[in-house]
């Protein structure tokens, strides 16, 4: 019986990705227009700022089209086919659970957040 309902949610996954990605695709909001300046001091800041994400995620999506809101350029890593990826997630943050910003400071302390809300409040107070 587990067999079966596993095999059921890969093929709602296998169906609903590629549809929740589409929209997203169609739906980009449009970023925050800044004078190259600005942008560029703004990007000096979030360079030290990962998002460990899976693809289709739907938290991962609400967090990225955040990110995009923003005009923000921070690296994202997909957890999910990203082995490596995966095991610095699992090591630093202490489980595996997207999305999840590394948030680094000057001093090289490292931050693990996790929740989509969390993160974007944490990106629109600091960098809005």
């Amino acid at each position: 019986m587990r067999l079966i309902i596993r095999y059921f949610f890969k093929l709602v996954h296998a169906i609903v990705g590629p549809i929740l990605l589409a929209v997203d695709w169609l739906t980009t909001p449009r970023g925050i227009v800044r004078s190259p300046q600005a942008q560029q001091q703004l990007d000096s800041r979030t360079c030290n700022i990962l998002l460990y994400q899976f693809r289709t995620c739907p938290f991962c999506i609400v967090t990225r089209r955040a990110i995009k809101r923003l005009s923000l350029n921070i690296e994202t890593r997909d957890a999910l086919r990203d082995a490596t990826s995966r095991r610095q997630l699992q090591e630093g943050g202490g489980e595996i659970k997207v999305p999840c910003l590394r948030i680094t400071d000057d001093s090289g302390n490292v931050q693990w957040m996790y929740e989509s809300r969390d993160i974007i409040q944490y990106l629109q107070e600091n960098y809005a």
